[in-house]
């Protein structure tokens, strides 16, 4: 059964405070829908119903101080309890002791191995790879596990021609960020539709969405909310698609549910699936924390 990962960056769950919380605020049909009503709370974990289930994840995994990225992401790709074996937690990019574990035990080396269809589904421009080539820029965790997969990471090229999205879902950030007029841009209806095309053609894929981590760093309580909203309409689309596998919306850390910091938080994430019933309660079967996300995934692909 194929996976299709939406890696949500900085979300928690959080508590259901207007005044701190943007899933509190924010306008999210399509998530109501397939939580029946519910939303990104804490108070919404756990819960099984016809279209989806959610389950909060410990991304602490016992070691003290606050999650961070690199090594969250890192737990999320291997399942191994990298802090634990590290000592600390560590971000935003991974150090040496990190990359380590990023080599040849990951999602995507073991699914390369296995003869598995995987990929990232995001396209970088060209100043990115200009910083990585000139040593002014790091790998974050998932690239950086993609590439050490012998897999390439999609480029401009590869946007403009569908086999891609751009960082934002829609692209409409590649023509106003980065003046490329010729790029696609997609409403989030069609960019979740386009994603579901894309996911499709593969056994397990990722799409990697930072600008949430961003936004609550920057406390921007507006953006936020625009950026979850505009989520919700890429989630509305792609369910609208999807027909066979199973989607998975989680995160490394908490951030942006707490916008009365801009530091990370202790908040547990939430593990939202989307799919067939029975193949969703098996996948979130004694999930406790960010170790058990990658076990789940590879079982299903491989099963």
């Amino acid at each position: 059964m194929r996976v299709l990962f939406i890696f949500l960056d900085g979300i928690g769950l959080g508590e259901n405070n207007f005044e701190t919380n943007p899933f509190a605020r924010a306008k999210m049909p399509n998530l109501n829908r397939l939580l029946e009503g519910r939303t990104l709370l804490i108070e919404a974990a756990p819960f099984h119903g016809k279209l989806a289930s959610l389950v909060a994840v410990d991304p602490a995994v016992g070691v003290s101080g606050l999650p961070q990225s690199a090594t969250g992401q890192a737990i999320l790709l291997t399942g191994k309890n990298i802090p634990a074996e590290l000592g600390y937690h560590y971000g935003p990019k991974p150090n040496p002791e990190v990359a380590a574990y990023l080599n040849d035990d990951t999602l995507f080396s073991n699914f390369v191995k296995a003869g598995r269809r995987t990929t990232l589904l995001n396209a970088y421009p060209p100043r990115y790879f200009d910083g990585i080539d000139s040593g002014k820029r790091l790998y974050s965790s998932i690239p950086l596990a993609v590439t050490n997969a012998g897999i390439p990471l999609f480029k401009h090229d590869e946007l403009l021609a569908g086999h891609a999205l751009s960082a934002d879902f829609t692209g409409e950030g590649w023509r106003t960020m980065l003046g490329f007029i010729e790029a696609p841009v997609m409403n989030p209806a069609q960019a979740g539709r386009k994603l579901g095309e894309l996911a499709q053609q593969y056994d397990f894929s990722l799409f990697e969405y930072w600008a949430s981590d961003y936004a609550g760093h920057k406390q921007q309580m507006d953006e936020a909310i625009r950026l979850m909203e505009a989520f919700d309409g890429v989630l509305g689309g792609l369910v609208e698609f999807w027909d066979d596998g199973l989607i998975l919306v989680t995160s490394d850390h908490g951030n942006m549910e707490d916008m009365s910091t801009r530091r990370h938080t202790d908040a547990n994430v939430p593990a939202l699936v989307i799919g067939d019933e029975a193949a969703r309660r098996e996948f979130t079967r004694d999930m406790k924390d960010l170790t058990d996300i990658a076990p789940a995934i590879w079982k299903t692909v491989m099963s």
